[in-house]
């Protein structure tokens, strides 16, 4: 793979996290909002869960796109 090609898969993947955690956190704080009725512990906790399963998430992604 050449090195600008290597470069754009890794910048959409990162895109790819991004965009993807905003939409899995905002459903983790609805789905704890509409389970607890706390809006502020909600939106903690979705937060708070947000920078770890972004981590999992792009490795994820990279290794999907070492596989053949």
């Amino acid at each position: 793979m050449s090195q600008g090609r290597l470069v754009d898969s890794r910048r959409r993947s990162i895109l790819k996290t991004i965009t993807w955690r905003i939409i899995a956190t905002s459903t983790t704080v609805i789905g704890l909002y509409a389970w607890t009725g706390q809006l502020f512990e909600s939106a903690g906790v979705g937060i708070a869960l947000n920078g770890v399963k972004s981590v999992f998430y792009y490795l994820h992604e990279r290794i999907w796109n070492r596989a053949r």
